[in-house]
């Protein structure tokens, strides 16, 4: 038999099929006959075909959408809150070996805690927490999800629906609140003016004839408006006199 056939033979039943292309957001775990060999890394690999084989693990961030869960919070009010989670896989061999599927894992135990968490808040603080509850949620699921060689990095609450009649009860509440507010803010004007109004009266009993210089006022800006009317105060035929008076006392 030529050489050459052997080559051939060689190249094409055992070179051939032993090389593995391992992207670069990937990392192929080898195996031989069933027991781990080692890691290979992103690029052109050759492994022993028919006795080894690579299983090829994805280490790009996962975000994994978490199904509407329906909760019954601390104070008996029953929401439907959706959140998604991010994970990477850090440590390729265990997420393999530890778990049979990794999202689906994370997803069950995700809605899981998802519920049992969110569930010992009352409504109140779940739609003022958000921040505190998303914190809680990774904190739980990376401890669950570190032995499969998983990092949960985020989770958040994406939305929180409430019944119509909550929303009805929050939104009446709403804008009880906002009357209130009007109606202090309203009192607390008409405190302030009453106590300039008595600064005002304090300013003109010591001197009578700011009363006349305000009456002057008055008729002036009526003037403007081009009416007919035309108003004679009764002090206004003392005028003079006490201009006269005032102008004398300063003049002291």
């Amino acid at each position: 038999m030529p050489w050459y056939y052997i080559v051939g033979f060689i190249f094409v039943f055992i070179v051939l099929p032993g090389l593995k292309v391992v992207q670069q957001y990937q990392s192929g775990v080898v195996f031989r006959l069933g027991k781990i060999t080692g890691v290979r890394q992103p690029g052109l690999n050759w492994i022993i075909p028919y006795i080894e084989w690579i299983r090829k693990v994805d280490l790009r961030i996962v975000t994994l959408p978490i199904q509407p869960q329906r909760i019954i919070t601390k104070d008996n009010v029953s929401v439907d809150i959706s959140a998604v989670a991010y994970y990477k896989v850090v440590d390729p061999v265990k997420s393999i070996v530890a778990i049979e599927s990794v999202m689906n894992a994370i997803n069950q135990i995700a809605q899981t805690t998802l519920r049992n968490i969110v569930g010992r808040f009352q409504l109140d603080e779940i739609l003022s927490e958000r921040n505190a509850i998303n914190l809680e949620v990774r904190n739980v699921l990376d401890a669950h999800t570190e032995p499969w060689g998983v990092v949960v990095s985020v989770v958040e609450i994406k939305d929180i629906e409430l019944p119509e009649n909550m929303q009805r009860a929050m939104a009446k509440q709403a804008e009880a609140e906002r009357e209130k507010r009007a109606k202090v803010i309203a009192a607390e004007g008409e405190l302030l003016a009453s106590q300039k109004l008595g600064e005002a009266a304090d300013v003109i009993a010591q001197h009578p004839i700011a009363l006349q210089l305000r009456n002057l006022q008055t008729m002036a800006e009526i003037s403007i408006e081009k009416n007919s009317t035309i108003i004679f105060p009764a002090q206004l035929m003392s005028t003079v006199e006490e201009i006269k008076k005032f102008l004398a006392s300063e003049k002291k």
